[in-house]
């Protein structure tokens, strides 16, 4: 099914997106670490590879795609990147299943396995203390927040890779923070290791 050129040829590709992602990470684009940019700059290339061998020397399937492409609008802001991308990759495998099947089976399991992947690296980065990817509200994921109100700042809190946000009440003299968390059992680690007595409320929305 797989020949070693096309093998090649996906390893760059995905090589290459990775690459992209640490260039603007190192030069501060830090929007670029979030889950769905991570798993959008190993995918759209694989896509995109896809498409193009799906339309190679043929006008009217190429006009085909064009307008199947153009579906995928939205009128309002999608939820994040990787959803767009996840739509053209719908797209892409059915028409390219009618074109040649074996180029449909690539784009699914190139697109799998990478999904899957990041979420393993990450968890496995996790357990060294260390974050492949950030999370942020845009992404569409479920996540648990808690929200902690005190009277001084907390090194805790504010060195913590959770933090997505902070306010500083002049007026009220109280500091909140909001803390994003993927799954509960982090989020109940990280409170157990406060000291409650150094905060005047916690708010918890589990999702």
């Amino acid at each position: 099914m797989f020949k070693m050129d096309e093998i090649k040829i996906i390893i760059l590709l995905i090589s290459a997106g990775i690459l992209f992602r640490y260039s603007l990470i190192f030069t501060g684009q830090l929007w670029a670490k979030s889950h769905a940019q991570t798993v959008t700059f190993m995918v759209l290339p694989i896509i995109t590879y896809v498409i193009t061998n799906t339309i190679s020397n043929n006008i009217a399937l190429s006009l085909g795609m064009i307008g199947a492409l153009s579906i995928v609008r939205f009128r309002h802001p999608v939820k994040s990147p990787l959803e767009l991308a996840i739509y053209f990759a719908l797209i892409t495998v059915g028409i390219a299943t009618s074109v040649r099947t074996k180029w449909a089976i690539q784009l699914i399991l190139a697109v799998v396995i990478i999904i899957l992947f990041v979420k393993l690296f990450q968890m496995l980065s996790k357990k060294f203390g260390k974050s492949f990817y950030s999370m942020s509200f845009n992404e569409g994921i479920s996540t648990n927040t808690i929200e902690i109100i005190s009277k001084n700042k907390i090194d805790i809190i504010e060195k913590s890779e959770f933090l997505i946000s902070y306010f500083n009440d002049n007026t009220e003299k109280k500091i909140i923070y909001r803390l994003n968390f993927e799954n509960k059992k982090d989020l109940q680690v990280f409170k157990d290791s406060l000291n409650e007595s150094e905060l005047e409320k916690i708010n918890i929305i589990y999702n």
